[in-house]
């Protein structure tokens, strides 16, 4: 039997289905790997242009910061089994995400420093830090910069960061919706992996059935083979047997009539002596 919507489901290596989620490698995902970018990022930011001491700014701009990279981690982690909590973990990645940007534009604001975006001004500056942005994903790309960049510029970078951050995990999270609507959650994917398993088993129990069927007819027409052989066996057996009495016979017909002529030869000797 089908299952109801057609759930494109994973199966063991014996065939058997599964009611788990293909797992989704998140760290090959360009907006998991800019957001591992932009712990670093704000990390070095927070230690070099904000008070040590002081300002909750610091650890709240920190823990957003993870916040979009731990839940996007544990999302596609628990994502496997269900639908609803990788959507609703996502949902927190791309808040903390809207959150750690707003603390830069403040930032900007509060230090009357420019945000290239709406600075005509730096224009191509800007579309320059977008380009590199866009082509370039990991930490590697960027830290070399850490202690080179000025406010301004880190500022702006992890802005550009927080942008592409969360337009990805947007589409992303459509897509998401999308499957959840056309296959359901867990409870969906196991009634469909049962209803497989079911249409499975009754496959190979009539595969089995038709099989037996052909073994039985193949049975029949060997015996049935098997007696015609026997049949002309017994014939022949009997028609040697006949053969070998009537050649006894006249053997010993044949031996009687000599045995009779020598006895009368044997007579007559005598009568003439």
């Amino acid at each position: 039997m089908p299952n109801p919507k057609n759930i494109n489901l994973k199966r063991y290596d014996d065939g058997t289905p599964s009611v788990m989620r293909k797992a989704t490698v998140y760290t090959e995902l360009h907006f998991y790997r800019k957001s591992d970018v932009l712990v670093q990022l704000t990390k070095m930011f927070c230690e070099r242009f904000l008070p040590k001491y002081g300002d909750r700014t610091v650890d709240q701009m920190v823990q957003a910061a993870r916040s979009v990279k731990q839940n996007i981690a544990e999302g596609f982690t628990d994502g496997q089994t269900s639908f609803e909590t990788e959507i609703k973990l996502l949902g927190i990645a791309k808040g903390s995400n809207q959150e750690l940007l707003e603390d830069y534009h403040d930032y900007l604001k509060q230090h009357g420093l420019n945000d290239w975006s709406k600075a005509e001004p730096l224009r191509q500056r800007y579309d320059k830090l977008l380009t590199y942005c866009r082509t370039h994903n990991d930490l590697a790309d960027y830290e070399r910069y850490f202690v080179q960049w000025t406010d301004e510029e880190m500022a702006n970078t992890a802005i550009s960061l927080c942008h592409m951050v969360d337009k990805a995990m947007t589409s992303f999270m459509e897509k998401r919706d999308r499957e959840f609507v056309e296959e359901g959650g867990v409870r969906e994917r196991m009634t469909a992996a049962r209803l497989d398993r079911r249409g499975t088993q009754k496959q190979i129990i009539a595969q089995q059935e038709q099989e037996i069927t052909d073994l039985k007819a193949r049975i029949a027409s060997l015996e049935r083979e098997i007696a015609v052989l026997r049949g002309g066996g017994e014939a022949g057996v009997t028609e040697s047997s006949g053969e070998t009495r009537d050649s006894r016979n006249s053997r010993e017909t044949r031996d009687s009539r000599n045995s009779s002529n020598s006895g009368e030869t044997s007579k007559s000797g005598e009568t003439k002596k």
